[in-house]
């Protein structure tokens, strides 16, 4: 079954709100087994979204739209719908009925375009709406079915759990399943031009390379009758991957960031860090903070923004600062030398750079960043541009 998303408001268009309900119901339509083609998103016109949901109707079996389901009268999105299907609007008491309950717990009264919301079309299946007063909708007809949920995703997310994902799982053929490989120190063209083959003459799971800040995701996909099927076609995918990328993997986990994956090895070998910044001013630090279970591996960070930071803080020799300069390797393995030894910790690192717009030179150009990687008393140190 192929559905398709139809995401209405024109703060969507403006930019205004993040779109967040089309990742949601992308994400559950796929776990549910449901190809979905197209999406879109379409501001409170009556032509244009009349135009959005017609032709979708052409392409899909199921539409979900998204919003439009309010009081005023820039909510037009049921009424739209209505309109395509070929159905009346009439009073749905029990809607109406939920609706003055809803204001009552909240000690107040509704007012006369709530009732708005409790006009359903006729023959439709309502959906209750726990969570606010704008009840969901289905419409069925000529194998065709149109469901409408509220934006609000506090109201949409248990409405389309609760209601819609039992509803849908008959329709489905099997699932989708997926394992996302995500890969660091690699580029995306190059990891795109190692996979290359496995694209080319992929049927049954499928490989996406996506490019992600500093990283390179691969998402593998298996469509099959059930998850220990669809983990069966992807075994030897990920197999595969795992030769070819080896280390530059860090997790197999949709959840895992790489300040996680970090933060994991360093609990797995009961290893201390501390950080040493320049350039990224308490970045590096801020990003490892935010994983929990931090607290038992993290024991300083360091912001030595000048020279004057790095020499009294860090113990950076003034000659070594003067001769080579505050970006260089030779900086940022002394950042990192100075930043284990004054926090004691087990492995420190440091960075040093031009961050501009300003500072750069022919010989250190704006972009120009130095890595050091203190791990007991082994430094590494890599230049980036």
């Amino acid at each position: 079954m192929v559905v398709e998303l139809i995401s209405v408001g024109t703060e969507l268009l403006l930019g205004n709100i993040v779109n967040t309900n089309a990742a949601y119901l992308s994400e559950r339509c796929a776990d549910l087994g449901l190809s979905c083609f197209y999406q879109s998103v379409v501001g409170d016109n009556e032509e244009r979204l009349t135009d959005v949901i017609k032709t979708a109707l052409k392409r899909s079996d199921i539409l979900i739209l998204s919003g439009g389901l309010g009081p005023t009268a820039d909510d037009l999105t049921k009424e739209v719908a209505a309109k395509v299907m070929g159905r009346e609007l009439i009073m749905h008491e029990p809607s109406r009925k939920l609706i003055e309950e809803f204001f009552n717990k909240k000690g107040s009264k509704p007012t006369e375009n709530n009732w708005k919301q409790a006009m359903m079309p006729k023959d439709a299946i309502v959906v209750d709406n726990e969570n606010g007063t704008a009840p969901g909708v289905i419409i069925e007809a000529e194998g065709k079915k149109v469901i409408l949920l509220p934006g609000p995703p506090n109201e949409l997310i248990p409405m389309f759990e609760k209601n819609i994902v039992p509803y849908l799982s008959g329709e489905k053929s099997g699932i989708i399943y997926s394992r996302t490989v995500k890969i660091c120190g690699v580029g995306e063209s190059k990891a795109e031009t190692m996979v290359k083959d496995l694209i080319d003459g992929q049927t049954n799971p499928t490989i996406a390379p996506y490019a992600k800040n500093c990283e390179v995701h691969l998402r593998v996909t298996a469509k099959a009758a059930d998850e220990k099927e669809a983990k069966a076609l992807l075994t030897p995918v990920l197999r595969e991957l795992t030769n070819r990328f080896g280390a530059n993997i860090y997790s197999m986990d949709k959840d895992t960031t790489l300040e996680k994956a970090v933060v994991d090895l360093l609990l797995d070998k009961n290893l201390t860090v501390s950080t040493a910044e320049s350039c990224t001013g308490g970045m590096l630090a801020a990003r490892l903070i935010n994983v929990p279970g931090i607290s038992n591996v993290y024991k300083s960070g360091y912001i030595t923004y000048s020279n004057k930071a790095k020499r009294k803080i860090l113990g950076v020799k003034k000659p070594l600062l003067e001769n080579k300069g505050a970006v260089s390797k030779e900086t940022a393995e002394a950042m990192a030398k100075g930043a284990a030894a004054i926090s004691k910790s087990d492995v420190a690192v440091a960075v040093t750079g031009i961050a501009g717009p300003d500072g750069g030179t022919d010989e250190k150009p704006v972009g120009l960043v130095y890595i050091a990687c203190n791990v007991r008393g082994k430094i590494t140190v890599k230049k980036y541009n």
